[in-house]
């Protein structure tokens, strides 16, 4: 590993064979590991909510299927709000949208928005582009609305970290032709290439070792999330033969992440196609360290950066109460 990670997130080094697990096994894993990162006891890994926001389940009708969404709003009240539709991590194939709550939450009170956490659908029952379609669907469909959920819809941004990363800027690229105009994009330590390539970069190698992204878990969310019959390039970003006219970007990446080139070299594709993008990279971070800031001390200075970031997209003529 480039590095050595934060102690508590050695403790929890998964050196589990993903690659043999069936379908079966995959999704009784999911769900219990799911409701431990739900449950109060995981707040001390996951962090504790802000306070000053409020916190509700909602759900959303779309053609086909009803998902559920984990709303965030502030407690104080504001004639209406910009809207943020935040993408959890698992790799397609895990995760849920409580386990975001530490930052969301943050966001939702301090920004001030509407933070709305997607549970989009999930492999192997629901493999791409099914996740992707979730999410803009479930955009379309709040910007459509904003009364009812009380947001602006000329303050509009995207935000995901990881396998919710690529859905975040897969939604920005379809937006820009006929969409929702967004504000701004967030991509935490986000995938942005699901083709054969997703290894073939400098940090695979160097962080092959790292105890909360194994290649194991990686190879196993590509080969059970991407359907034989699908283009991969289609949902990889960084193949997208043009990322000009997107909004401006700030994309995340911790030095001891397997796929931090992925970010990296989606911002240098960004600024070629004159896209304003920002790179910032956190030395002693790993994969998922924005949804573990009770292991990693980084989450904080990185969760200052993404407020301050879309503070200045969402509120440029500042904040009226």
């Amino acid at each position: 590993m480039f590095g050595k990670a934060p102690l508590g997130t050695r403790l929890f080094k998964d050196d589990r064979d993903w690659e043999a697990l069936t379908d079966d096994q995959l999704i009784a894993l999911r769900e219990k590991a799911n409701r431990a990162a739900s449950s109060r006891a995981a707040r001390i890994v996951t962090g504790l909510p802000d306070r000053r926001a409020r916190i509700t389940e909602s759900t959303i009708d779309l053609p086909g299927r009803r998902l559920m969404l984990r709303v965030h709003r502030p407690k104080h009240a504001y004639q209406k709000l910009p809207l943020i539709v935040s993408f959890h991590g698992g790799g397609f194939i895990a995760g849920t949208a409580a386990q975001n709550d530490w930052l969301n939450s943050h966001l939702a009170a301090r920004c001030p928005a509407v933070v709305v956490s997607v549970e989009y659908r999930l492999a192997p029952q629901y493999p791409l582009p099914q996740p992707v379609e979730d999410g803009y669907d479930t955009l379309v469909r709040l910007v459509e609305d904003p009364v009812d959920w009380g947001v602006d819809p000329a303050a509009v941004a995207v935000m995901g970290e990881s396998a919710g990363g690529m859905i975040a800027a897969l939604m920005a690229l379809r937006a820009r032709k006929d969409g929702p105009a967004l504000h701004a994009q967030v991509l935490n330590y986000p995938s942005t290439d699901w083709t054969e390539t997703v290894t073939d970069y400098p940090s695979i190698a160097e962080n092959a070792d790292n105890p909360t992204l194994s290649l194991s878990r990686l190879r196993a969310a590509r080969k059970l999330s991407l359907p034989p019959t699908l283009d991969p390039r289609t949902v990889s970003p960084l193949e997208f033969e043009s990322l000009a006219d997107l909004p401006p970007t700030l994309v995340v990446t911790a030095a001891l992440d397997p796929i931090a080139d992925h970010g990296s070299r989606y911002v240098e594709r960004l600024r070629a196609d004159g896209t304003d993008a920002r790179l910032s990279y956190y030395p002693k971070a790993t994969h998922t360290f924005l949804s573990t800031p009770g292991l990693v001390p980084a989450a904080r200075p990185a969760r200052r950066e993404i407020l301050a970031f879309l503070r200045d997209h969402l509120h440029p003529g500042g904040i009226d109460g």
